[in-house]
Order: C-alpha cells, then structure tokens, then sequence
C-alpha cells in the first residue's frame, strides 16, 4: 500500500526505498527503447545504412503523434498518484477510466490521419527522394499500429502511479522478446514466412505491444491486481467531464511540451537530411545511444513524480525537498556513470548500428559533443516532475518552451552556418 513507501520517505535509507522502486523503472525504459534498438541494428545489418537512413526520420514524426498520450499520461499519473496516496480506489479506477477513452479515440484518429498523410509529412521533412521509398511503408505501419504502443504507455504508466514498477517491467521483457523472434524472420523471410524487407520490423513492433496488452490483461487478472481489467474499470471507460478535465489540466501543457520539441526535432532532422543520408544515419544511431542515457534519467524524474505525488495525496507535502535531494543525488550517480561509459566505448556503441566507418567516425564525433548535456537534462526532468506533482505545469512548459524556440532552433541554424553538422549538435548541447 501507498502508506508504507510515504512512511519510508521520512526514514534516513528512504534512498533505499527510491532506488528499489526506481530499478526496475529503469531497466523498464532501457528494454522499451531496446526494442526500437533491435529493430534499428537488424535494419543496419540485414538492409544497409540508406535502410537505417529511412527509418530515422520516424524518431521524431512519432515523438509529436505521441505528445497527447504522453501528455495524458503524465496528467493520469499525477492523479493516480494522489488519489493512491489518500487510498481512494474507486477515485483510481475513474482516473484511470476516462484516460483510458482518450487515449483509444485520440490514438485512432492520429494513427488514421498519420497514415494518410505519412508521404506529405516526408516531403515537408526534405527527406532524401532516394530513400522515400523505405520511408514512406515504415512509416505508414508503423503510425498504423500505434494505438497499441499508447495505450501499453498509459496503462504502464498508471501501474507506476500506483507504486508498481515491477509488472511494466515484465512487459517491456516481453516485448524484447518478441522483436528477437519475429523482426529478422519478417525482414528475410525465414521459416517460410514472405520477405517483407523495411516493413517487417514495423509489423513486428506491433505484434510486440499486442502481445504485451494480452499479457497485461491475463497476468493483472491472475493477481487481482486493483487495476485489473475488472467490471469496476469497464464501466469507467467512458467520457467523465470533471476528470477529464483535470487530467487535460494537468496533461496538456506537458503535451503541448512535447509538441515543441517535437516540432523542433522535425526542423532539426530537415536541417540534418540537408548534408546527406550519411547524416541522416549518423543522426539515428547517436539519438539511439543518447536515448539510453536519458531514459535512466528521465526515470528518475518519473520516480520522484510519482513518490511527490504519494506524498501529496497523504497529506505529507514536507516529504518533497527530501524527494528531490534524492532525486538530484541518483542523477549524478547514475546518469553522470552511464555518460562515462559512453564516451569510453563511444566507438563500439556507433558500430552497434552502422557498418560503415566513415559513419561510424562521423557518429562518434556528434555523440561527444552532446553527452555531457544530458547530466542537466537530468537535473532539469527532476525539477520540472516534481513541480508537475503538486499541480504546478504551467511553469515548466514555459521554461521548455524558451529554450527549444528560442535557443536550441536559432543556434542550430546559425552554428550550422558557421560550424556545418557539428554546429546542429552544439545548439542541443546548449540548450
């Protein structure tokens, strides 16, 4: 119960209680993103590096199709977390209901409106035209099965808010494993199955998160998990006004984040794809390594949200500077230990994608030039997380803003005029 992790904040080793809910969060979001990995390697070595070239520039056209579930996401997990921490059950099930129909309609109609206007969205990022035709179908499926990838996200998600780290861990496993089997199968055609080339890791990620959603209903049933899909849950599937708009209250200022950076990302990768598929493979592979170090990170925050928000719905608001100096510490430890090892083996990380030397140097060069940064994007996640939890978010999307539109795209135009690739690079570091 919510009781004893609140009880453990105010104990001297509530660092202990931290860092056992934030493990499996993070090898949670390391799995997660190891499935894309997974793909990314299979395509690099099964179908070359103008492949790797072609599903790059689907990183950020998801990043802003996923900004309302995130944004949703982090306004649920807010009231979760409160509404676990005061022990009202039903109030969960309503939280969890209502986002849970957002999220089915609005992932539809975006996953529709993706699909038919994939070709467009391309043409607007300045896509290489020799790669179009592997972009255009991996795109396509992969937007096609995206209302399974959001829903695992908001379901997970809310498991986290009330305290359970453990069982989204085991589906992140289980995705790893289905992407093992099936996206070299699909690619080449083994065991009799058609060679279905680019789209084939596309079809596996879906068959991936299907099998996770199957799994999540079966094994919360199995424990009768509170959060199991029980007719108590069923009925609140369904448009609640006053809920609803306490999640979008909380929600879309994170969402409306997310669509900045996003939109940002996109100007970027346009700004990329000018110096050729080299940059644009070399832009995916060091984004695949950066994502590695920033999940750890970006885990923290998440558990350090989620023990804020325990803490608030208890009644116990003191707990929060004690919440954050852990947080600040983990940080350090953890994330400043993985940037180390990254610029150790910064090499070998490149090659992990890319077979082609010259890519490999030119990766490892933009991969130095941006991982110390994201020690302050640490830092940075924590603060803004806790401040989300007590119901401030206004504060931290304007912040966010700022510095994407008004120092990361200025300086990225301007040192790339000055510096070439590497000044794209310089800009994310400053911002």
């Amino acid at each position: 119960m919510p009781t004893k992790h609140l009880d453990m904040i105010h104990q001297p080793k509530f660092w202990k209680t931290f860092l056992i809910f934030l493990f499996p969060l993070i090898i949670t979001n390391i799995l997660q993103n190891l499935s894309g990995t997974i793909n990314t390697i299979y395509v690099g070595q099964m179908l070359g590096v103008d492949a790797i070239a072609a599903i790059s520039v689907f990183f950020p056209i998801l990043f802003a199709m996923m900004a309302f579930v995130i944004g949703l996401s982090t306004g649920a997990t807010v009231l979760v977390g409160q509404a676990w921490g005061a022990q009202d059950i039903n109030k969960v099930r309503q939280i969890v209901g209502s986002t849970l129909f957002m999220t089915l309609i609005g992932g539809t109609v975006i996953a529709f409106l993706g699909v038919i206007f994939a070709k467009n969205i391309l043409a607007l990022l300045g896509i290489d035209p020799d790669i179009m035709h592997l972009s255009l179908p991996y795109v396509q499926w992969m937007l096609a099965g995206s209302p399974f990838l959001f829903i695992y996200i908001i379901y997970t998600s809310i498991l986290r808010g009330v305290g359970d780290s453990t069982t989204p861990l085991i589906a992140s496993g289980l995705t790893i494993v289905v992407g093992l089997i099936i996206t070299p199968v699909l690619i080449k055609g083994l065991f009799g199955f058609p060679a279905l080339g680019i789209i084939g890791p596309a079809i596996a990620t879906t068959c991936g998160f299907i099998s996770v959603l199957i799994f999540l209903y079966t094994y919360l049933k199995r424990k009768n998990h509170p959060l199991r899909l029980s007719g108590e849950l069923i009925k609140n599937i369904r448009y609640q006004h006053e809920i609803s708009g306490l999640i979008l209250k909380l929600g879309i200022p994170t969402g409306v984040q997310m669509v900045t950076n996003s939109v940002a990302a996109l100007v970027i990768v346009g700004l990329i794809n000018k110096y050729g598929s080299n940059a644009t493979a070399a832009y995916g592979a060091v984004n695949q390594v950066l994502n590695y170090i920033q999940f750890p990170a970006l885990s923290i925050s998440i558990a350090a949200s989620i023990f804020a928000a325990q803490a608030i719905g208890a009644g116990k608001s003191d707990s929060l500077s004690k919440v954050t100096r852990i947080s600040l510490w983990m940080n350090i430890i953890i994330t400043g230990s993985l940037i180390t090892l990254a610029y150790l083996f910064s090499k070998y990380l490149m090659a992990m994608f890319i077979t082609d030397p010259a890519v490999i140097e030119l990766g490892q060069q933009l991969l130095f030039l941006v991982l110390w940064s994201i020690l302050l994007f640490g830092a940075s996640a924590i603060f803004a997380s806790i401040m989300r939890s007590s119901g401030t978010v206004l504060m931290p999307m304007l912040i966010n803003i700022f510095a994407i539109v008004l120092i990361e795209v200025p300086a990225a135009y301007y040192f790339s005029s000055i510096w070439g690739l590497k000044g794209i690079w310089y800009a994310y570091a400053l911002t």
